[in-house]
């Protein structure tokens, strides 16, 4: 792929006791999107994290960031690739100006007093510059993880679980800051459990299971192609059971006989809406509301990787 930042090509890794955490993985992220990587716990998640960012080593295949093989030119892939871990390991007692400032002479980039201002002010830490990390809040801190990942000025930024344990409101703060990184040309990949983070950000989806991509998808063609629409209907009396002449519906019958609800896929099936209801009047069944609900993202994948019976 040619507009492709990071292709990973036929990556495999085994463990010592023969553990194959990934099975001949594939695949290209393009520059310049959010690409979620979602899974299951011990579906590989974060060994493909760490072999891209070079703190694993592959058992074979190839991966180039930024065009730089991984493992034969370490440094100039790393130089290109931003990290922000899951865990807080910033040195408490350090301030947040000095931590990210020390994290872009890790890379032998020279003091740039105007780089790191306009993270912070991108960040809202400006104003926490000379504040010790251990007296922020965990918030801040792992804001202060994403602005050493970007100290750097890195092409590519790796989120691991970037709002685990921060409130509703600073979730939505820091979902605006990736989007605003977005716009400057930085591609970020995330991976998180919080499913609607994904569907909120997301240009593409990819998810593995068992070591395995099994899909890797447009977040809107993902949605369109797997995604199940209900309609339901709140009748004016109750039914016994769905009549025979329904029987070509994917209907069910509520407990209680006063709600019909049909089931059916998001490609173009208006026109059985437009039946259902025609056959329900001739039926003699009417009803006094109707709704109607797509599946959420975190259904899909919820059904993706459900291990087969």
């Amino acid at each position: 792929m040619p507009d492709a930042v990071i292709q990973v090509s036929n990556l495999t890794k085994t463990y010592s006791g023969g553990f194959e955490a990934l099975k001949g993985v594939d695949l290209h992220i393009r520059k310049g999107e959010i690409f979620a990587l979602l899974g299951p716990n011990g579906a590989g998640k974060t060994t493909l994290i760490s072999i891209i960012c070079g703190l694993v080593n592959p058992s074979s295949g190839q991966v180039l960031a930024g065009g730089h093989d991984v493992v034969r030119d370490y440094r100039a892939a790393r130089s290109k690739i931003g990290l922000v871990p899951q865990e807080l390991t910033t040195d408490a007692f350090e301030t947040v100006w000095a931590t990210v400032s020390f994290s872009r002479g890790l890379f032998g980039k020279p003091k740039n007093p105007d780089h790191i201002e306009r993270i912070l002010k991108a960040l809202s830490l400006w104003s926490k510059r000379d504040t010790r990390i251990k007296e922020l809040s965990g918030g801040m801190k792992r804001r202060v993880l994403i602005a050493k990942a970007l100290s750097h000025e890195p092409e590519i930024l790796f989120l691991d679980e970037p709002t685990a344990g921060v409130d509703v409101e600073l979730r939505r703060d820091m979902w605006d800051v990736v989007r605003r990184l977005r716009e400057t040309g930085v591609t970020v990949i995330l991976t998180t459990h919080y499913i609607e983070e994904a569907e909120e950000m997301a240009d593409r989806v990819g998810v593995i299971r068992g070591g395995e991509i099994i899909l890797v998808e447009e977040k809107a063609e993902l949605m369109r192609k797997l995604g199940q629409k209900r309609l339901t209907l709140h009748l004016n009396e109750p039914l016994d059971a769905v009549p025979v002449s329904l029987a070509a519906y994917d209907l069910e019958l509520s407990s209680d006989g006063m709600v019909l609800t049909y089931s059916y896929d998001t490609q173009g099936e208006r026109t059985g809406i437009t039946r259902l209801i025609g056959d329900l009047r001739e039926a003699g069944i009417r009803f006094r509301d109707l709704e109607t609900k797509q599946s959420t993202l975190e259904e899909i994948f919820v059904s993706l990787v459900r291990s087969p019976s």
